[in-house]
């Protein structure tokens, strides 16, 4: 079951914004497997999807779905003993040129090059993405010098000027400080802050507001959706929780057991969802105007064993809409402009 703490925001999806702008990265049919002793897990399977400038997509499904899977593809960090096995990752470069992610050896230098340079990757726990034994400044100082060839002074410059952007009050005492003697809220921002040092034209999120309070969720989405205006970068946002969706993304992929059942801009989503799962999710929130004794409504089923993937449709052994031989077999269709669906009773059920 998957549930939102975050009721308020829930049925108010953001206006979307126009689709027009440039495409900074073309992901086509993306398949990372992991190969273990008990047979192979296609965490991610087939995945489709393009980043524009100065827009967010959301991803997501409940845990396990193929997330941080997808986005660990796209920077060569997938976990041992995970490979890409097929598919694109087409990177347009501040400079009209394009990159071919897959196939990069994960070590190399040109990947090394993208990593916290073209693309930032926000990591979902800021005390397991921050080294405990440096301070804040060497953290963020090493990645723009790394980067940019700045000296040592230019770098302390320019990290001061991060962390003001961030909205972290005296900076210069913030970069003297470790992780354990910050806030939790301060401690996401510095990880922010240290994801944007170096102006990237995408960032990947990872459920960066998960281990925080509601007031401290809604001042970070607040600050990243301000920053997004400020230097047009592409928002690849992932969670669990639907509610942030509806307040941070313009188009959202639902993902389930590796692979995309449902993709449609966030007002197409929330008002006409058109896969069962999709529908499944939306009922287990919790919602302003419901009794307070109300129960959520929990998805049917468990979650299928990662190594024996049901047939077809992976969804169909918890779907209340499952029809036998018709459901078998779904096609990835667009049911209506801009909105794609891997269900053979999408707008039946809708």
């Amino acid at each position: 079951m998957m549930t939102s703490t975050d009721a308020v925001r829930v049925g108010t999806p953001s206006a979307p914004r126009p689709m027009d702008t440039p495409v900074l990265l073309d992901v086509n049919d993306l398949r990372t497997h992991f190969k273990m002793p008990g047979g192979t897990v296609r965490a991610v399977d087939g995945v489709s999807y393009r980043l524009h400038r100065g827009r967010t997509l959301g991803i997501v499904g409940e845990s396990g779905c193929g997330k941080s899977v997808t986005a660990q593809s796209i920077l060569g960090i997938v976990p041992r003993p995970g490979k890409v096995v097929s598919g694109s990752m087409v990177l347009t470069r501040g400079d009209g040129s394009t990159l071919e992610l897959a196939g990069l050896d994960p070590k190399g230098k040109t990947i090394r090059s993208v990593r916290g340079n073209e693309i930032a990757y926000i990591f979902q726990e800021p005390m397991s993405a921050l080294s405990p034994i440096h301070t804040i400044g060497h953290q963020i100082t090493e990645v723009i010098r790394l980067h940019t060839g700045a000296n040592r002074d230019q770098a302390r410059e320019r990290a001061e000027t991060v962390m003001r952007q961030v909205g972290l009050p005296r900076p210069d005492e913030v970069l003297v400080r470790y992780p354990h003697q910050l806030s939790g809220g301060m401690r996401q921002r510095a990880v922010i802050g240290i994801a944007l040092a170096c102006n990237p034209s995408i960032l990947i999120a990872d459920e960066p507001t998960t281990a925080l309070d509601v007031t401290t969720e809604a001042v970070i989405l607040d600050l990243v959706r301000s920053l997004q205006e400020t230097t047009g970068m592409a928002i690849q946002f992932i969670t669990h929780n639907l509610g942030v969706i509806a307040e941070i993304a313009d188009e959202v992929v639902v993902m389930y057991m590796g692979r995309q059942v449902e993709r449609a801009s966030v007002t197409d989503l929330f008002l006409r969802p058109q896969h069962p799962y999709t529908q499944a999710l939306l009922r287990s929130m919790p919602r302003l105007g419901r009794r307070v004794q109300a129960r959520l409504e929990a998805i049917e089923g468990m979650v299928p064993d990662p190594f024996s993937v049901p047939a077809g449709c992976a969804f169909h052994t918890r779907c209340r809409h499952y029809v036998p031989v018709r459901c078998d077999q779904p096609e990835y269709l667009e049911v209506a402009p801009g909105h794609w669906v891997r269900c053979s009773r999408a707008g039946e059920v809708a």
